[in-house]
């Protein structure tokens, strides 16, 4: 059965690949997003496909749309363009979630929150286990990213328990694949856009600090199945790689 789907922030990275899965699998999708870190490239060859439409506008306005799920990405995902502005990433992340369960409400319908591996702060544990509280700076100049997930997820929970809406929480680790945007500043896509300058390979620090990657197809399908598991799971599940690489490790030729 086709639906008709929401997915916030779906001109991004992830979010464009997540709109081509739906769109494939022969639902409409409408993508919301206010294009300051999404590109209308990623997603411009869905237009004609009759099941896509493309809404311009920032997650922290109301919402006002009839549909039957939604996913919600919206917010800037990596350090240089969270903290290029702070207090819209934190506006993103918590008024977004506010407006988002809104509607589910309203609708009684899914809603699934792309949440982050960054609400555990600095690791004090490895791996990463779901029922771990996390070590986070909350006035760090991460926190408007940190503590912004962290807010939602908490904000997500609430609306379960006080209107019973049907969350689903994903926390997403370091994902990788086509439309990374080159400077991003994370370590995949600095180590590719340095070997095709032909430039010598950047490690900081001495190499030993570590990356659980997800390649983003894997991680789409990590989405959808958790979208259509039963009200009983609410996650929030970790989505990523088990096996952890160091720097040094990553950066090995072949590798």
């Amino acid at each position: 059965m086709t639906k008709r789907i929401l997915v916030t922030g779906g001109a991004g990275f992830i979010g464009s690949r997540l709109s081509e899965r739906l769109v494939e699998e022969g639902n409409s999708v409408v993508c919301l997003d206010d294009f300051r870190t999404g590109h209308l490239r990623n997603i411009e060859h869905l237009l004609g496909s009759g099941r896509f439409a493309i809404a311009r506008q920032d997650v922290v306005q109301p919402l006002a749309f009839e549909v039957d799920e939604i996913y919600n990405l919206a917010c800037a995902a990596s350090p240089v363009h969270y903290q290029k502005d702070p207090i819209g990433t934190l506006r993103s992340s918590v008024f977004g979630a506010a407006n988002v369960l809104e509607l589910a409400k309203q609708r009684g319908i899914r809603v699934l929150q792309a949440s982050t591996s960054e609400v555990y702060g600095d690791p004090i544990e490895h791996p990463q286990e779901e029922s771990h509280w996390g070590h986070v700076n909350p006035i760090g100049p991460r926190a408007c990213y940190d503590e912004g997930k962290r807010c939602a997820e908490a904000m997500f929970f609430d609306y379960w328990r006080v209107h019973s809406v049907q969350i689903k929480i994903i926390r997403i680790f370091n994902t990788y694949g086509p439309r990374m945007q080159p400077g991003d500043g994370r370590v995949v896509s600095n180590f590719i856009c340095q070997a095709l300058r032909n430039a010598d390979i950047t490690i900081y620090g001495d190499g030993t600090q570590t990356r659980s990657l997800c390649y983003v197809e894997d991680l789409v399908e990590a989405m959808v199945r958790m979208m259509h598991t039963g009200p009983e799971v609410t996650g929030p599940i970790n989505t990523g790689n088990p096996a952890e690489l160091t720097i040094l490790e990553l950066a090995e030729p072949g590798r």
